[in-house]
């Protein structure tokens, strides 16, 4: 599997975006974010949560492994919070959602380096992670607003990103598939939410130097592409498991952050181009490190 074949596309979308951003106002990509934010990447992520059968004996044991990853990323973000200089602001969490945050569709294109069946797996793993990841994300994004406990609830319960997610998991555990005409209508709209989300990515980076990293951005894509797959590794090491399990949590944990983190930060009033800088930061460094954790993992595979 090479990465960075995967995400040349990718990468010539987002220069796109920057080269034409400043033919849309400020305004009209705020507008566009709304279309990524409340239809364009709910699609999607229904589609990647609802498009596999989902075992509920295979919901518990994995869906409880990939939690603990995601809960993981979290719990090391806040552990480095002290380096940002953002002080409480929504821009410092928009920053760190992407340590535990990832890219579903790259995970889908990694897992062809693992036998027959892994897919299956990862569809489990992300089943279980997007709303987790989600809810984090959505809470961290909302402390410290002007928001009753009532209201932030409301805010996370009603989050787009979620809902979307767990109504893709509950069709993924009825084990049955929508209607032609319903799964069509949905593909088309997930279809473009990456290439809008990118362009908009792009548009968000155009004005903006991307490196070198800061001390807090550097480990929030450290967490994300060196300490959670390394952690899986410990496991794999303490226990002696070997098979498409661990090998699919370990791509799965070692996937750079979602395109679109700064989609769900801008919600939030957190500074779209910051954000958007770390996601890049985190792909281009995926670049380096996918292709090694991968081949790890189809090791293990065998």
């Amino acid at each position: 599997m090479n990465s960075l074949q995967v995400l040349l596309p990718d990468f010539a979308v987002i220069a796109v975006g920057a080269l034409v951003g400043r033919k849309i106002s400020e305004d009209g990509w705020r507008h566009i974010d709304w279309l990524c934010y409340y239809l364009l990447y709910p699609a999607l992520l229904f589609n990647a949560a609802s498009q596999r059968p989902i075992e509920l004996d295979s919901l518990l044991l994995i869906g409880v492994l990939a939690a603990l990853l995601v809960t993981a990323g979290f719990v090391l973000a806040l552990s480095v919070g002290s380096l940002s200089g953002e002080g409480g602001s929504a821009n410092k969490a928009g920053i760190s959602q992407n340590a535990w945050r990832f890219n579903t569709a790259l995970g889908f294109v990694a897992i062809t380096a693992l036998p027959t069946g892994a897919s299956a797996i990862l569809a489990i793993v992300v089943g279980v992670a997007i709303p987790l990841a989600n809810l984090y994300a959505v809470f961290g994004l909302t402390r410290g607003q002007s928001h009753s406990r009532m209201g932030q609830l409301g805010e996370i319960a009603l989050n787009p990103f979620l809902l979307a997610s767990l109504l893709g998991v509950a069709v993924g555990l009825t084990g049955q598939t929508m209607p032609a005409g319903a799964s069509a209508f949905i593909g088309r709209l997930a279809d473009a939410a990456i290439p809008v989300v990118l362009l908009s990515l792009g548009a968000a980076l155009r004005q903006s130097r991307i490196w070198p990293p800061d001390r807090y951005s550097l480990a929030i894509s450290a967490i994300k592409l060196l300490i959670l797959p390394a952690l899986v590794c410990l496991v794999v090491l303490i226990t002696g498991a070997r098979g498409i399990v661990p090998a699919t949590l370990l791509i799965f944990a070692a996937l750079p952050t979602a395109s679109a983190a700064h989609v769900l930060a801008a919600r939030y009033g957190a500074d779209r181009s910051r954000v958007a800088i770390v996601v890049m930061q985190s792909t281009a460094l995926g670049l380096l490190t996918l292709p090694v954790w991968t081949a790890l993992a189809a090791h293990l595979a065998q």
